[in-house]
């Protein structure tokens, strides 16, 4: 079973967030994890389209009842029929996060991992600090790369930790 993890950004994405989703998307195909998104467009099209042009997998988390809205490059249209509550799916189908560049959305997207403790990896997108110090849990990436090899090596030592795994060995 491949290593699933989860895109994250905003439907109305600027051409460099296109850009880097979609490198993002097919550097994940190309290391055999299975792409997760919101299964719309900006973002997660561009995420979903990279993966689908290295021969990988996508599946599509959608926030209505009908699988058509899905954008192209889902295989896996999943309707919720819970609007924007399906963000918490979203996040909680991947083994990690990558959250490019966002806005509120993403926003909500990442407290919800960070708040269930699934790894967040981030590129070009919201930082985070409390009272004047920088929060640390968010791993911030240098390009589409970095935030895959980050992103699978996150999502494996989360495994090697998880008592679920535990009881497979």
């Amino acid at each position: 079973m491949s290593l699933q993890i989860s895109v994250i950004g905003s439907g109305d994405a600027n051409p460099e967030a296109i850009h880097l989703a979609e490198e993002v998307g097919r550097e994940l195909a190309r290391q055999g994890a299975t792409v997760v998104t919101g299964g719309l467009f900006g973002v997660m099209e561009a995420a979903s389209r990279g993966a689908k042009d290295a021969g990988g997998i996508t599946i599509g988390i959608l926030p209505g009842s009908d699988p058509s809205e899905a954008n192209l490059y889902v295989d896996i249209p999943i309707c919720t029929g819970i609007g924007y509550a399906r963000n918490v799916i979203v996040v909680r189908s991947g083994r990690a996060v990558i959250a490019v560049s966002g806005a509120f959305g993403t926003l909500s997207e990442i407290a919800h991992a960070l708040g269930d403790n699934i790894p967040v990896i981030g590129l070009n997108t919201w930082s985070f600090s409390r009272n004047g110090n920088t929060n640390e849990r968010m791993i911030m990436a240098s390009d589409p790369a970095d935030a895959v090899a980050k992103a699978l090596d996150a999502a494996r030592n989360r495994d090697k930790s998880s008592p679920v795994s535990e009881a497979k060995r």
